[in-house]
């Protein structure tokens, strides 16, 4: 899916061009500067008639923000297709919002700058749109866009929804500063997760990440580390890493509809023996863990096993119990 549209990434500055000063040198650093210029065509202001369709048929929308303690968060919201729509070419609706046991309830109770992402596991293909965000008064959201653009399949493991009937509201089971033991172990198996970061200017933005189950790594309660694959060469998670080091990461258990919350520090690490330990990384990021909430029911959704990418490096999978 491709939405076209002119390069252009308003913001609350009104930033000019598609890219920032911590987008631009992590290109820089790698490289890929041209890739970038190419990749950046794509990235647009509205939202065209192929992802307005898109989004409609969406049953996931995970949203990026930060709290009231500016900490950021990931999380996911679900509903029929349809809960998702595209009101004009500047304006998604979104039938939901967090529950109260989510660390976003509040921010998203009211006027907050979010980073989205539209996943359609089963197609394999996403969609950006990030902007800000209101209640409508109805339980649910409306985001007016300040920047649109698909992504390439590329690490997105196929799986097909299904309603769980017997879903209750979301509830939260863990909360504290660290990672259980339970909770290292959970991410062991994680073949996807999401992470949401935010740009010098405020404006926020979330991204997929995936790879063969191991490829997420707890290297104890409060450090997390996962390999930077090849990818688009527009690096906006690693740009705005570079300017700011917070980041949420959301963690789905996909077969029970549960979610891990995780918020903390990461750095990008470039060095060559970094990257040697994790199986098709250029590079990798280490995420030290200051904030986790486990949630049940987080979505009433459930999907089959996965049918992993094919873009997912050899090797990188390890053996898991």
């Amino acid at each position: 899916m491709s939405t076209g549209g002119q390069a252009h990434r308003s913001g609350p500055s009104h930033r000019p061009g598609p890219y920032h000063p911590g987008e631009r040198a992590v290109q820089h650093r790698a490289g890929r500067t041209d890739r970038a210029d190419h990749s950046g065509r794509a990235v647009g202001s509205t939202i065209p008639a192929v992802a307005a369709r898109f989004l409609t048929e969406r049953r996931v929308l995970v949203a990026g923000a930060a709290d009231a303690d500016g900490r950021l968060w990931a999380t996911q919201l679900s509903g029929p297709a349809g809960f998702l729509r595209a009101a004009d070419e500047r304006t998604v609706t979104v039938a939901a919002r967090p529950a109260g046991a989510d660390p976003l309830a509040a921010t998203l109770a009211g006027p907050a700058e979010v980073g989205t992402i539209a996943l359609d596991p089963a197609g394999r293909r996403r969609m950006r749109v990030n902007g800000r965000s209101v209640p409508d008064g109805r339980g649910g959201l409306v985001i007016s866009a300040d920047q649109v653009y698909a992504n390439c399949p590329k690490y997105i493991q196929r799986r097909h929804p299904a309603d769980r009937p017997e879903a209750g509201a979301p509830r939260r089971v863990a909360a504290g500063s660290a990672l259980s033991t339970a909770q290292q172990l959970w991410l062991s198996t994680a073949d996807t997760f999401f992470v949401a970061t935010a740009g010098p200017d405020g404006a926020m933005d979330a991204s997929h990440r995936g790879g063969d189950p191991g490829f997420l790594r707890a290297l104890g309660p409060d450090r997390l580390r996962w390999p930077d694959y090849a990818g688009n060469s527009m690096f906006m998670t690693l740009g705005n890493l570079e300017l700011d080091p917070r980041a949420g990461l959301l963690v789905p258990d996909w077969e029970t509809g549960g979610a891990l919350l995780i918020t903390g520090e990461a750095r990008t690490d470039w060095s060559g023996p970094a990257a040697a330990g994790l199986p098709g990384a250029e590079r990798v990021v280490d995420l030290a863990v200051t904030g986790v909430v486990e949630l049940a029911d987080a979505t009433p959704l459930a999907w089959t096993g996965p049918e992993y990418s094919p873009a997912n490096p050899p090797g990188a999978r390890r053996s898991v119990s």
